[in-house]
């Protein structure tokens, strides 16, 4: 969401009790009062940063709301299903705000919600647009957060990074992996656990730390793994540590913060990486074969080289880890 929209539609504040479902950590919520808003969110370094900033943040929405604020995501199913719970927690008199960039689809969603009930006040600034739901009881049902199943026994919702599919990038991954693989492990990025479950397999494996920033699929990994060798953080894997170095960290970084590519994310997925690892232990990581990772990896290791690939992906291995290295 954006300042400069919710200025234009709230200039005299909300007074009653409101709801915004999604929200950068970074961002204002200009005319939203923290003593009488609740804030749903799910990735952890957002909800951090709004937490620490004052703002009342949790994982669900309880009760209703006078005023509902839903910032749309990238997928569209996401976004459905953000609207249909807002939809269920709305007071009778309440009023039912969308907002989001033409980038992440937001005209689409409101052309699609136009045949609900209508919107009405869509004023558009800042590269987005933000409306309010005329009916917000006309949103149908089957807008609301389903299960899918990627693949068998795997349980994930939409919105999630390779919410219907298991990712090419994991599976060439995981099928680049030694046969044994060291004692205690940190998967950084873990999503819903399929690649965790393919580490498993292996011999060695003693302790495995899952760390995920996105609290659905966290929960859809406590979901898919049942095994008392994993320890489930949901936590931002770049300031992730332990009290003990691990001897293998395996990863698949994003590099996309919102819809712009951003090697900067996996450049601090590498440092924190080398941060977990003892000298001897070793990394293990996928990337597409453009992004510029190699001068990274010769900063925070001492010894790197690509093992496995193709034109699309390239699998990475590291040791020697720089412990501590300044950025």
């Amino acid at each position: 969401m954006r300042s400069a929209r919710l200025e234009l539609a709230f200039p005299d504040g909300v007074a009653d009790r409101a709801l915004v479902i999604g929200a950068d950590g970074s961002e204002e919520l200009p005319g939203f009062d923290r003593a009488r808003t609740e804030i749903v969110e799910q990735h952890a370094h957002h909800f951090n940063a709004l937490t620490a900033r004052g703002w009342q943040v949790g994982f669900q929405a309880r009760g209703e709301f006078r005023t509902i604020l839903v910032s749309i995501p990238r997928s569209r199913d996401a976004a459905r299903a953000r609207i249909a719970e807002a939809a269920a927690h709305l007071a009778p008199d309440g009023a039912l705000w969308i907002d989001g960039q033409k980038t992440d689809g937001i005209e689409a969603i409101l052309k699609e919600t136009k045949q609900f009930g209508g919107v009405s006040d869509v004023m558009s600034k800042a590269h987005g647009k933000i409306a309010r739901i005329n009916d917000p009881a006309a949103i149908p049902l089957d807008w609301a957060a389903a299960a899918l199943t990627p693949a068998p026994g795997f349980t994930t919702r939409a919105g999630m990074f390779s919410a219907d599919r298991i990712d090419p990038g994991s599976a060439a991954l995981a099928a680049a992996l030694p046969d044994r693989l060291p004692t205690r492990i940190v998967e950084l990025g873990s999503g819903w656990g399929w690649l965790a479950a393919q580490i498993l397999t292996h011999p060695g494996v003693e302790t495995l730390h899952l760390v995920e920033a996105d609290h659905a699929a966290h929960l859809c990994a406590q979901q898919n793994i049942n095994d008392p060798r994993v320890h489930f953080h949901w936590a931002d894997a770049r300031s992730f540590r332990l009290p003990d170095p691990v001897n293998g960290v395996i990863m698949n970084p994003p590099f996309h913060e919102g819809r712009a590519a951003d090697p900067k994310l996996g450049i601090a997925f590498i440092k924190a990486a080398a941060s977990l690892l003892t000298g001897a232990g070793r990394l293990w990581m996928v990337a597409n074969r453009h992004l510029p990772y190699e001068a990274a990896l010769d900063q925070y290791f001492g010894e790197f080289s690509e093992i496995a690939g193709d034109n699309k992906f390239k699998i990475l291995s590291a040791t020697r880890a720089r412990r501590g290295q300044s950025s």
